[in-house]
């Protein structure tokens, strides 16, 4: 089997094997489902969610034979897969098929099965590259300090609308809103809630030990919104995502790096996605997809339509503009866009911003 690791077995050990595997390769290739939980290069990390028909089980050892390798088959249990060469890029959250073989310890994906949402981001070799699939929510984290950034916080609400993700806006570290930062963070969160967007105020902040941390308020508010959802936690370095993950998830054991004296920036503390049950024994009540922090995210991939769609109070206007190629510039002729701004309809930064998405998307990454 092409799954066994090049080790060397004997001629008995090897005839063992071959007859395990013709007892029960159907029972096996043909009902194991599991769900993607994070993503390593070549080899993801799949969790069974179901078991075969017929479970396998380590065959009788002859006296003198040495003890094999034999890993079990149980509900629950994390198994390293490879995937099929003609799968498409998998990411945390997926749900598969997939074959298992026990006497290396390493399974193989089949097929994926239909997405329901699917969120995805250029790499750094400029590639589209999948973050998580099935997400019910993305919860769009920033607070006062680190600053807020407005651009950021569009940029996550146009993600939303192509993926068919609802966001959620997170304002924690709300503790701070009393300070000179506060005015800013206030009027940003009301112009969002004029748009209609959901937010949750939240007090998490606290790098040592958030899990017996007083300054926890407005989780349970947070927890009723995302009550049997995945959702993706994101958001510019150092608004305290991993210390909402670890307060949400105490067993998540994420870890929380102190924000820089100097920069006044978060340090990047998440190296790979990876999905955290809220209950591990059932995957079916959701769980929280943890990505990696990112301050940028690359939307070149994205059509002009597709910005624009995500930017709920232009994309009504835009069929207004004087110009069917109106670029919305701030000196586009008939631009319907600026004259809203003009008449106190819209906001000034929400046009700008726009505009700034769409001359990114044009511009190739290379």
């Amino acid at each position: 089997m092409a799954l066994i690791r090049q080790r060397k077995l004997t001629k008995q050990q090897i005839r063992r094997i071959d007859k395990q595997q013709l007892a029960s390769q159907d029972s096996i290739d043909d009902s194991l489902d599991g769900v993607v939980m994070a993503h390593y290069g070549k080899q993801l990390e799949v969790q069974v969610t179901s078991l075969p028909a017929v479970i396998p089980v380590q065959p009788e050892i002859a006296p003198d034979d040495p003890e094999p390798f034999w890993q079990e088959l149980a509900l629950g249990d994390i198994w390293r897969c490879h995937v099929r060469t003609n799968l498409p890029m998998l990411a945390a959250g997926d749900q598969v098929r997939w074959s298992a073989d026990p006497n290396t310890g390493f399974g193989r994906i089949e097929s994926v099965k239909p997405r329901t949402s699917l969120v995805s981001r250029p790499d750094r070799y400029h590639k589209l590259k999948p973050v998580a699939a099935n997400v019910d929510i993305l919860a769009i984290v920033f607070a006062p300090l680190p600053a807020a950034a407005p651009t950021l916080i569009d940029r996550y609400l146009v993600v939303c609308h192509h993926a068919g993700v609802k966001p959620l806006l997170v304002l924690n570290k709300a503790d701070l809103l009393a300070e000179e930062n506060g005015v800013d963070t206030k009027e940003l969160l009301a112009q969002y809630a004029s748009l209609g967007y959901e937010s949750v105020l939240t007090s998490v902040d606290c790098p040592e030990n958030v899990a017996d941390s007083d300054e926890q308020e407005g989780l349970d508010e947070l927890k009723r919104y995302i009550d049997k959802k995945l959702v993706i936690f994101a958001g510019q370095s150092g608004v305290g995502k991993s210390s909402l993950i670890n307060a949400l998830l105490p067993e998540s054991a994420q870890s929380v790096n102190i924000i820089s004296d100097n920069s006044k920036l978060g340090q990047h503390t998440t190296t790979t996605s990876r999905l955290l049950p809220f209950n591990p024994a059932d995957l079916t009540q959701g769980g929280i997809v943890d990505t990696p922090g990112i301050r940028e995210y690359g939307i070149w991939h994205l059509t002009p339509d597709d910005i624009i769609s995500g930017f709920v109070e232009l994309a009504p206007l835009s069929g207004n503009c004087q110009f069917r190629d109106c670029r919305h510039t701030h000196n586009s002729k008939g631009c319907a866009l600026w004259q809203a701004v003009a008449d106190g309809v819209v906001l000034q930064r929400r046009v700008e911003n726009l505009v700034t998405l769409r001359e990114e998307a044009d511009t190739k990454p290379y």
